[in-house]
């Protein structure tokens, strides 16, 4: 027992005692030399004697003692040293390793520096200075490559026992030695690398894991630069080599390189095209043997069936089972069912590989396939990174011809995609693929265009790059799609197809190519899906892909084409009928799952909006499906199991009826041909003949696309759609209306907003007054607040209707149904009723221009208690979100136009007995006038605090304001300030269609005396911005396309302007006019031969001839002011250009 104790406190006497006396020993700083020969006979000659001390001493005098020999050497590790110091420093870092292994260091920030130096200096002199000077096959060569790696060891064994407190800092010196051995590590010529860079980077992975998201920016991009050029240098020496030792290497540098990119804290702009380029020749890693068969596509879609029948068939067997099986069984397919067992499923973590423990060989085909997903989710995470800078690696990743043509050597994200023999690797490339395509590459390919490969020269255009590339994504995608059997990885390639549709400029490629498409989906749809279970997600996710397809705008000629042709052989509702509306009309009906259900009529709601002519030959079978959603019986059953937690929450059978009667509204819309709520407006803003053909046109999202056909043609006496809507309101809306659902109701409502006039006014009277009782009943009483706002927009839309003019009645009832909503809680509801109010104050307008003097005083005193609420209404709008407010001073713009500024006019229209307007007719009963100044306070307030369309909707109201018969702007106190926002808008917003219109309210006040004291600062204003145009750069990307629209008005406000010049006596605005007498002369003389160059344009005389009366009235103005202030030359310069533009004949039409 003595004896036993005995060795152990010798071993620690031992210990103490050699520390004691190394410690005397450098008391007196000796050199290196010394240093080495005191550890070679006090440390290293008794090493056995220290490691076997360890376990009964103390932590901290262990750890102590360990620091001082780091301390001691340090010296010397970072100077160039000799053999013998080499050598020494070898035989120390294995001391400290095998320290490591026995007792768990406790270090502090200090210490963990210390460490880290000292490791460093050893490192470099390894890997630096000392194997490049090593013979081969020398044995020193194998001891500093052990040395090294016990001293990565040993610093991952320090982290792991301080992991709780190692700081951010401690971390951050951890990385910099990591990234330091990386660029040592290139050095090595004689002996393998590999296995130390395999360390390096896995350790540099847990740092990121740890503290990824904090490092600083500098540290990051070091390590990025650390990886661009160990990746350089893989990609210098050729084809990869292979081998377990490489298999480990590169997992470890591929999962880094992703937590590198994950983690990003700076550009790559200058390392993506180097990392895609090197990362691709990851993708066919572990594939180049003989014996894969990936590369045989006809066996490669075989391996597709059987490893999903595999996936799908047996139970689950525990590795050690398999392992059992392996060793008693040798046969082929056994070997088969374990190489489809480790490529099914998803990407997942290490922990796989446990679960596919088999042969050697099979164990090497996972590493190289993990390898490859690693490379690809690489590139995703650069994707994201920057999607806009990496479309620059379309070219490099995608394949631009063959893309079923397997390619060993140019391995593309396709090749992976179609022909790895790995689920997860193929998953990997579709997830890939489809962040490719989000983002910005639904802008980036729309300058795709398909050419001919016979067409294209020795030098292709990006473009035409572009539409190969989008070409042999179609042909693989549809390849896949009707092969595939797996129902997760068909799930995904449905997805990219919806986003490759949804990124391809269909119009510039081939005409057959969206048919295509349409065609392979359709033929998937019917062939059906393997999977019992998987049968109604996969064909729901079909038809949603379809629903994109069909939704493609502009609409495709051929796909119309197959649609004629399909419904003149006739509709038949089977699942196997090889008709696409046939098969959507059976998978619409009630009997079919309610998810799938759901889905075919969306695509049948696409097919309508986008191919409105064919909804007339369709209506008896969507009116037919539609009645079958509504039959009693089913609406029973679906209302059991409703839930209702205070929200609107239907069921799933309340959702298919929504969508059916969103079917139902498309359909009538796109048989009526609604285009959009009517515009009532006769805005002479308009009139200008520089302007009329520049005026956007806009487009309604609410409107069927009518660019295939003509006009809906009439049957006899009633329009077309008449008969449709009169079926619809009484077999449909009439139970619908009533709805227990709110979904139901809202989307019944709705449908009154597609109506046009001529179809509403075609109707009998009692469908009418449904149709107006219905509306106003569902805006006051309905509690659902998506309901009223539906209401409310079926308000608006009959409120545009010129008839609607007729019944002083019904405006108020509308009227008054817009105001309660504006009160609404809801913003959604106030929107809605802003809108609504907004086109009543037109309506309100026409309504009285009917008046005569003999109407009715009672209709009129309700006209001017409407235009009193309708301004109380809308002042008070103008102070809630932009949206609201743009309604609100839309609104004020049009009740501005003819509500009376005073009562001063009125006897004098009387006396000299011109027609009486809107405007005469009010005054008889109009009282309060303060209303004007509120008016144009809130304009103000607008301007400066809402948003675009806010102040769009401002200039305009200012427009009308101006055209107000009662209203003297010379007299106002306003006017400057009015006229000066007018400028500014003009001259600093960066939206070209506020400028527009901006210019456009300049050009409206008719005479020289509206624009009051304010008349020469427009004149220079406009002037200004006129001719600084063109070198104007103050504008956002969007509104470049309105360019020549503001420059067309800009010239008819101008010219406006100077034409009314001369009839002033003001002397600063004569003196600015001879100031830019040149650049006036020079724009109007381009002018005149725009003008006189247009008969090559075959205008029309009338609008060619106000052009010539529009130019020659400011001209003669110009002459007029110059001859005033003793200028004739000039005004004769001026007098040259009139007379050459009377010469110039008519234009020849």
């Amino acid at each position: 027992m003595e004896a036993s104790t005995s060795i152990p406190s010798s071993a620690v006497r031992s210990w103490r005692t050699i520390f004691l006396t190394l410690r005397d020993e450098v008391q007196n700083s000796p050199t290196g030399s010394t240093v080495v020969q005191l550890l070679n006979n006090l440390i290293f000659s008794q090493s056995e004697t220290l490691i076997a001390a360890i376990p009964n001493l103390p932590v901290h005098e262990v750890t102590s003692d360990a620091m001082f020999l780091l301390e001691l050497v340090g010296p010397i590790s970072n100077s160039r040293g000799d053999d013998d110091t080499r050598h020494a420093l070898v035989q120390l870092s294995n001391l400290i390793h095998s320290f490591s292994h026995l007792i768990s260091f406790k270090v502090t920030s200090s210490t963990w520096g210390l460490v880290l130096h000292t490791f460093g200096g050893m490192m470099e002199m390894f890997l630096g200075n000392g194997i490049a000077g090593i013979k081969r096959d020398s044995s020193d060569n194998i001891s500093v490559t052990e040395a090294t790696k016990h001293c990565l060891d040993t610093v991952r064994s320090l982290v792991d026992a301080n992991q709780r407190t190692i700081t951010l800092s401690d971390n951050v010196q951890l990385l910099n030695f990591l990234l330091k051995i990386v660029t040592l590590s290139h050095n090595i010529r004689k002996s393998s690398p590999w296995e130390i860079q395999t360390t390096v980077f896995t350790m540099m992975s847990e740092v990121f894991s740890r503290v990824g998201t904090s490092l600083p920016p500098d540290h990051w991009q070091s390590a990025v630069d650390a990886f661009r050029n160990t990746l350089d240098v893989l990609a210098s020496k050729g084809p990869l080599m292979e081998g377990n030792v490489m298999d480990r290497f590169y997992t470890s540098l591929l999962h880094c390189l992703h937590l590198v990119l994950v983690n990003a804290k700076g550009s790559l702009q200058d390392h993506v095209a180097g990392f895609v380029a090197a990362l691709r020749m990851f993708f066919g890693y572990g594939l180049t043997s003989k014996s894969q068969i990936v590369y045989k596509k006809e066996v490669r879609m075989t391996n597709i069936t059987s490893e999903s029948a595999g996936s799908s068939s047996g139970p689950y067997r525990p590795p050690h089972v398999r392992k059992q099986s392996q060793k008693g069984m040798q046969s082929k397919d056994s070997k088969l069912e374990f190489s489809h067992a480790a490529s099914i499923g998803y990407m997942s973590s290490d922990s796989d590989f446990s679960d596919s423990d088999g042969s050697a060989k099979g164990i090497g085909n996972y590493r190289s396939s993990k390898i490859r997903v690693s490379a690809i989710v690489c590139i995703q995470d650069l994707c994201r990174s920057d999607p806009k800078l990496f479309t620059a690696q379309w070219t490099i990743l995608l394949p631009s011809s063959d893309v079923l043509q397997a390619r060993r050597y140019e391995a593309n994200l396709m090749t992976c995609l179609l022909y790895d023999p790995y689920l997860k690797a193929r998953i990997a490339s579709a997830s890939t693929l489809a962040t490719m395509l989000e983002g910005p590459a639904s802008v980036f390919l729309q300058v795709a265009e398909y050419k001919e490969s016979t067409k294209l020269g020795s030098f292709t255009a990006l473009s035409s790059s572009l539409g190969q590339i989008l070409m042999q994504l179609h042909t693989g995608i549809l390849y896949l799609i009707k092969h595939e059997k797996n129902s997760g990885f068909l799930t995904s390639l449905f997805k990219i197809l919806t986003l490759l549709i949804s990124c391809t400029p269909y119009s510039r490629m081939p005409d057959q190519l969206l048919p295509t498409v349409i065609l392979n989906l359709h033929e998937r749809i019917v062939e059906g899906f393997l999977s019992h279970n998987d049968q109604t997600g996969l064909l729901a996710v079909a038809l949603s892909c379809l629903m994109d397809a069909l939704s493609v705008s502009p609409s495709s000629l051929k796909v119309n084409e197959m649609f004629v042709i399909e419904i003149s052989i006739g509709l038949k509702i089977e699942k196997t009928s090889s008709g696409l509306l046939s098969t959507l009309f059976y998978y619409s009906q009630p009997s079919t799952s309610s998810t799938v259900s759901l889905e075919a009529l969306q695509v049948l709601k696409a097919v309508a909006h986008n191919y409105p002519n064919l909804m007339v030959l369709c209506w008896k079978q969507v009116s037919s499906i539609i009645s079958e959603f509504l039959d009693p019986i089913l609406e029973g059953s679906s209302r059991v199991g409703a839930v209702n937690s205070g929200h609107i929450v239907g069921t799933i059978r309340e959702k298919v009826i929504t969508n059916a009667i969103k079917l139902l509204d498309e359909c009538l819309r796109a048989i009526c041909g609604f285009k959009g709520t009517e515009d009532l407006s006769d805005d002479k803003l308009l009139n200008s003949p520089f302007t009329y053909d520049y005026i956007k046109v806009k487009t309604i999202s609410s409107a069927p696309s009518y660019g295939l056909e003509s006009q809906p043609v009439a049957n006899g006496d009633h329009p077309a759609g008449s008969e449709q809507w009169c079926e619809a309101i009484e077999k449909q809306l009439s139970s619908t209306l009533f709805h227990t659902s709110p979904m139901v109701r809202a989307a019944s409502i709705t449908c009154f907003a597609g109506i046009t006039s001529t179809i509403f006014f075609s109707l009998p009277e009692d469908k009418q007054d449904q149709i107006i009782t219905y509306s106003i009943s569902a805006a006051l009483d309905d509690d659902v607040p998506s309901v009223r706002s539906a209401a409310c927009r079926a308000i608006g839309v009959i409120a545009c209707f010129p008839q609607a003019f007729m019944s002083v009645e019904t405006l108020c009832k509308f009227i008054n149904a817009a105001e309660v909503n504006s009160n609404h809680p809801l913003v959604s509801v106030r929107i809605a009723a802003s809108w609504a109010l907004a086109n009543l104050c037109d309506s309100v307008r026409h309504c009285i221009d009917r008046f005569t003097p003999s109407s009715s005083s009672v209709d009129l005193k309700d006209c001017t208690k409407m235009v009193s609420l309708l301004i109380d209404c809308s002042l008070r709008l103008t102070r809630d979100g932009d949206k609201i407010k743009a309604n609100a001073v839309r609104a004020l713009g049009n009740l501005s136009r003819f509500v009376p500024c005073s009562t001063q006019d009125f006897h004098i229209s009387v006396e000299t007995g011109r027609c009486l307007t809107s405007t005469s007719f009010l005054q008889l009963m109009w009282e309060d006038f303060s209303w004007l100044e509120r008016m144009v306070h809130a304009f103000l307030s607008c301007v400066t605090t809402g948003n675009v369309k806010v102040r769009w909707n401002v200039c305009h109201a200012l427009s009308n304001l101006f055209l107000n018969e009662t209203l003297k702007l010379e007299d106002t106190d306003w006017g400057p300030s009015v006229f000066s926002i007018l400028l500014l808008l003009l001259r600093d917003s960066s939206n070209f269609k506020i400028r527009i219109q901006a210019a456009a309210a300049l050009a409206a006040p008719a005479t020289i005396l509206d624009y009051g004291k304010s008349y020469s600062d427009v004149v220079q204003g406009v002037e200004h911005t006129l001719e600084n145009l063109g070198s104007d750069q103050m504008f956002a990307p969007s509104s470049f396309k309105y360019r020549v629209a503001l420059e067309k008005q800009l010239t008819s406000t101008m010219l406006h302007v100077v034409g009314v010049a001369s009839g002033t006596c003001h002397h600063p605005v004569h003196d600015f006019l001879i100031k830019k007498a040149l650049f006036l002369e020079e724009w109007l003389r381009g002018l005149c031969s725009s003008v006189m160059n247009e008969e090559f344009e075959g205008e029309h005389d009338a609008t060619w001839n106000q052009k010539k009366e529009v130019i020659n009235r400011a001209i003669e103005s110009l002459v007029k002011v110059y001859e005033g202030r003793n200028h004739p030359v000039m005004a004769e310069r001026f007098r040259m250009l009139v007379d050459k533009l009377q010469e110039c004949p008519l234009p020849q039409i």
